[in-house]
């Protein structure tokens, strides 16, 4: 069986999917066309020189990386800078690149669970769910058409409630309306009289990203003319969408035994820290990436310590009380030494889904930093 770049792109949006991404980000295909062959991907957290040349030699069509080359608009498609330069080259070797950045940081199962995953976490959860992820759709149709437009909304992706699907209620009443001089009605005659018509209400939660989907097929089986129905936004969260991660170890230990487990499971040597090294770790709040905007969520779960990277240095003073200790510990390990893993996550996943096809992770580490010591003179 052959697949093209949209098999790709729709596994990943259904896991991760594209409107769950920051409204700064840029997530999807960036190079190349959707209708093209895929049967090599090559699976990077970055897009360098280097992964380019390594996709290019090696014979890849397709690569999937977590960080988008393209976060903002180019004026030019020309070799006079990096990104550009990078992206001219990918299509003039017909090489496509897909990027799943902060939607798959929000997804399930997604680059926070896996941070946790390799740091011995269990019983992992979100640290917080998305808010404003979930909409009511309520639609008023006449008796008789009810299962078909409610059938119609389940496979379109509505009803949706954790891990229950085909979600609805259903209320039934009286609907009136009168044909206008350019109607066609279902019921009545156009420019005729009131109408009054038993119909039900009927209604189901929808992500908000599946919302137009929803009402499309709604409305592709809604017998009416025009279709009625209301759309509301809801308080509750989307619980399939999420920020960071939290769990707990087998068994409590030191900060330093933990600093030593992150170490050594991250392949890192540089940690900063704040915290008493034998204070008790058991319950760990993570975030892969940039999470230093997440200090209070960990502390509010209950984490013992949280672990993400990018924290300036006013932001460790946060967990300290008045009189001096650390009431959570914080651990920057770096930002590419907490998403690496989602290279590995992302060949897992994709493998599983596409077995006819060729995964792989780059060769090359792709971190622009690097880290210099008293041991390297």
């Amino acid at each position: 069986m052959s697949y093209v770049v949209a098999d790709i792109l729709k596994f990943i949006h259904d896991w991760a999917p594209k409107g769950t991404a920051q409204s700064y980000d840029n997530v999807g295909l960036q190079v190349g066309r959707p209708s093209s062959t895929v049967t090599k991907c090559l699976v990077a957290l970055d897009l360098t020189p280097a992964i380019v040349d390594e996709a290019i030699l090696g014979g890849f069509d397709t690569i999937v990386t977590h960080h988008p080359l393209i976060f903002k608009p180019i004026s030019s498609l020309t070799d006079s800078g990096l990104v550009p330069g990078l992206a001219l080259k990918l299509a003039e070797h017909k090489v496509a690149l897909v990027a799943a950045h902060t939607n798959l940081d929000a997804a399930r199962d997604g680059v926070s669970f896996k941070l946790g995953e390799v740091l011995g976490l269990q019983n992992l959860e979100f640290l917080s769910f998305l808010e404003g992820q979930v909409k009511k759709v309520v639609c008023f149709v006449p008796v008789e058409a009810v299962d078909a437009v409610r059938q119609a909304a389940h496979e379109a992706g509505g009803g949706q409630i954790g891990d229950y699907s085909h979600c609805s209620f259903t209320r039934g009443g009286t609907g009136q309306f009168k044909p206008g001089d350019s109607t066609s009605p279902f019921i009545g005659q156009r420019s005729g009289d009131i109408e009054k018509v038993s119909e039900v209400r009927l209604e189901m939660e929808v992500a908000s990203w599946r919302v137009q989907h929803v009402i499309k097929a709604m409305r592709a089986v809604h017998p009416y003319q025009e279709m009625a129905y209301d759309l509301y936004s809801v308080e509750q969260p989307y619980r399939d969408t999420g920020i960071g991660a939290i769990g707990d170890l087998r068994v409590p230990e030191t900060l330093g035994s933990f600093l030593k487990r992150v170490s050594t499971r991250l392949n890192t040597q540089a940690l900063k820290y704040t915290g008493d090294l034998n204070q008790s770790v058991k319950r760990v709040a993570v975030c892969g990436g940039s999470g230093s905007d997440f200090i209070t969520l960990a502390q509010k779960a209950g984490a013992d310590a949280y672990v993400t990277a990018d924290f300036t240095y006013h932001r460790f003073f946060e967990t300290m009380p008045l009189d001096g200790s650390t009431s959570m510990a914080l651990i920057d390990a770096g930002h590419y030494e907490t998403e690496q893993m989602t290279e590995d996550l992302l060949v897992e996943r994709l493998k599983k889904a596409f077995p006819s096809l060729f995964f792989t992770k780059t060769a090359h580490k792709s971190s622009p930093v690097h880290f210099w010591t008293s041991s390297d003179e």
